[in-house]
C-alpha cells in the first residue's frame, strides 16, 4: 500500500561475513560466525570487483553456499554480500488487518483454540447421518443426582453429597421408622421449581404376605397427599421404586409438598411400617438366591432431580 514519507522495513536485512577470494567457486556463507541458509540467490547482492552480480546467472546458492559460475582467483575481490530480507519474514500485522480473507482454510486447528463463548456456540447439532436434528424440545432438568447406597460421595452441581451405607436388612413394625438409605439433606441449584424424589429398594415379605404403608417427609414435615401401600400376597424379592414431587413456588403446601422457596437444605426422606405384625415387610435383602434361602443385601438407589 503507499505511504506518505519512509514506507516501514520489515523482515531481516543482514550484511554478511566478509569473503575472501581464492581459486574456487563456491564459498560458505556466515553471519556472526553462523553458517546463513539463504533461500534462493534472488535474496542475495553479491559485489565482486565492484560489479554487482546479476543472481542465477553469475551465482547460485546450494544450503549455505555461494557458487560463483566460474572459479575467482586470489587477486579478486568480493566487496559484500548483502540478504535482502529473510523469506517470508514479516513485522507484526496492525491491529485489525489480518481479515477472515488471509486465513487459509483448515489453518486454525483445535489446539490453538484456548476458549469460547458460550454465546458463540449456537446452530443446530447436526445428527449422525449430517443432517441437523429436528423436533427436539430443550430438557429443563438442572440437575440429577443418583446415589448408590454404598456410603461413597457423589457430586452434582449444587454439591457434595455423601450416600448412606446400606449393610443391613430391616423389619417393619407397626411404628413407622426411616427407611435406611433414603435419607438426604439437600439444597436445589437456583431457579429450581420442582424436585423429584425417587427411592429405590428391595421389599419382601417377613412371614407369608405384606402389608407395608409408605410416608414421605420433607424435613418433620409428612406429604400426607404423597402416601403409599404396598400389599402383596406370597411374593417375594420385589423392587419398589417410591416417588414424590415437590413443586417450588406459589403459596406452601405441607399436604403436597409445595414449598414456596427452598434456598437451604431440607431432609427429604420415607417412613416405612407394617398394617399389623402379621404383614411385616423386610426391606433390603434378598430372601432367596441360587436356590437356597438368603440373606443377601441389595443396596437401594437414591435419586434427586431438579427441574427448572
Amino acid at each position: 500500500m503507499p505511504y506518505i514519507g519512509k514506507a516501514p522495513v520489515s523482515g531481516g536485512f543482514h550484511k554478511l561475513d566478509n569473503l575472501t577470494a581464492s581459486a574456487t567457486a563456491t564459498y560458505a556463507l556466515t553471519l556472526g560466525g553462523a553458517s546463513y541458509f539463504p533461500e534462493t540467490a534472488n535474496q542475495l547482492l553479491v559485489s565482486l570487483n565492484g560489479v554487482i552480480q546479476a543472481p542465477q546467472d553469475s551465482f547460485t546458492v546450494s544450503g549455505s553456499n555461494l557458487i560463483f559460475d566460474s572459479a575467482l582467483l586470489a587477486s579478486d575481490s568480493i566487496d559484500f554480500v548483502v540478504a535482502l530480507g529473510d523469506v517470508l519474514g514479516v513485522g507484526t500485522p496492525t491491529d485489525g488487518t489480518i481479515t477472515t480473507a488471509k486465513i487459509g482454510n483448515g489453518a486454525v486447528t483445535d489446539a490453538k483454540i484456548d476458549t469460547m463463548a458460550a454465546s458463540k456456540l449456537t446452530g443446530a447439532l447436526p445428527a449422525i447421518d449430517g443432517s441437523n436434528l429436528t423436533g427436539l424440545s430443550g430438557s429443563n432438568i438442572k440437575e440429577k443426582l443418583v446415589m448408590l447406597c454404598d456410603g461413597n460421595n457423589y457430586t452434582v452441581g449444587s454439591g457434595t453429597y455423601t450416600s448412606t451405607n446400606v449393610t443391613a436388612a430391616m423389619v417393619l413394625t407397626t411404628t413407622s421408622t426411616d427407611i435406611t438409605g433414603s435419607s438426604i439433606s439437600y439444597t436445589p441449584p437456583t431457579g429450581t421449581t420442582m424436585v423429584i424424589y425417587e427411592f429405590v429398594y428391595s421389599h419382601n415379605f417377613q412371614d407369608t404376605d405384606t402389608i407395608t404403608h409408605i410416608r414421605s417427609f420433607i424435613d418433620s414435615n409428612e406429604v400426607t397427599s404423597q402416601r403409599q401401600s404396598i400389599q402383596t400376597y406370597g411374593a417375594l424379592n420385589t423392587e419398589y421404586h417410591h416417588t414424590f414431587l415437590i413443586p417450588i413456588g406459589g403459596s406452601a403446601n405441607t399436604a403436597t409438598g409445595r414449598q414456596a422457596s427452598w434456598t437451604s437444605a431440607k431432609t427429604l426422606k420415607i417412613q416405612g411400617r407394617c398394617y399389623n405384625n402379621n404383614y411385616q415387610a423386610r426391606i433390603h435383602d434378598l430372601r432367596n438366591w441360587d436356590g437356597s434361602p438368603s440373606t443377601l443385601i441389595r443396596k437401594p438407589q437414591l435419586i434427586i432431580t431438579a427441574l427448572g
